[in-house]
């Protein structure tokens, strides 16, 4: 459905860039929805309100992420296959 006549940007387009994690104001400066007569703007943030509160946007922590030690050593086993595997290349 088309949010802003003026410039001619639909819903889903909005919602794209909400999702994308930008704020109504980033939206607005990005697309031009409600910079000419404003008729949008209560829609527009409507989407974005939407989209913001049914999207988690990410885990504050994330208790699964290998820890420094286990990053380390996977590093480790990494150069090593490709010493291995390549003598001929410095690492």
């Amino acid at each position: 459905m088309i949010v802003c006549v003026c410039h001619r940007i639909s819903d889903r387009e909005i919602a794209r860039h909400a999702r994308a994690g930008m704020s109504f104001d980033e939206i607005q400066f990005e697309l031009g929805v409600a910079t000419q007569c404003g008729c949008c703007e209560a829609s527009a943030r409507d989407v974005v309100a939407q989209c913001c509160g049914s999207q988690p946007v990410a885990a504050l922590r994330n208790d699964t992420a290998p820890q420094h030690s286990q990053l380390a050593h996977l590093l480790q086993e990494g150069n090593a296959c490709c010493k291995s595997s390549s003598p001929s290349l410095a690492v």
